[in-house]
Formats: structure tokens, C-alpha cells, sequence
């Protein structure tokens, strides 16, 4: 067998390793997006608003700093259309 195909079988077995690895993590991040779905409907027949509550939860991933920065933006819109 010449030298490039060695390289390739053993690329391609890397490759299918890959493939197979993210293949697993799409079925589990899939599964979690059910599970949070599931935990936003129990929070609605618990009387929350699911929409706020995504709000927030985007809200704490930002850093404080950046935070502020947008509310105080969203307060110059705010004002500048007179609400």
C-alpha cells in the first residue's frame, strides 16, 4: 500500500471519530433543549412569564458592565421616541 494511503486511512478514521463524537453531542444537546423546554413549561403552569424569564437569563449572561451599557441605550431610545 503506498504511503498516501496509509495517511488516508488514518485520516479517516480520525475523521469518523469526529463526525460520531459530534454526532453524539447533537443528539445530546438536542435532548437538553427538551429537558429546557420542559422546565419553561412547568415555570408557566407555575404562573411565570416565559418570555421574561428568557430575558433575565440573557441578561445574566452579560457582564455587569455591558449590562448597563445596554439598558442605559435602551433608556436614550426610550426617551428619544418619547415613550
Amino acid at each position: 500500500m503506498p504511503d498516501g494511503a496509509a495517511d488516508k486511512g488514518v485520516s479517516a478514521q480520525r475523521l469518523k471519530g469526529f463526525i460520531q463524537r459530534i454526532e453524539r453531542l447533537e443528539e445530546e444537546k438536542k435532548a437538553m433543549g427538551a429537558d429546557i423546554r420542559e422546565v419553561y413549561s412547568e415555570a408557566k403552569s407555575s404562573g411565570f412569564d416565559a418570555k421574561i424569564m428568557r430575558k433575565v437569563i440573557a441578561l445574566r449572561r452579560l457582564e455587569p458592565s455591558e449590562r448597563q451599557e445596554q439598558e442605559a441605550m435602551l433608556q436614550v431610545y426610550i426617551d428619544a421616541i418619547g415613550m
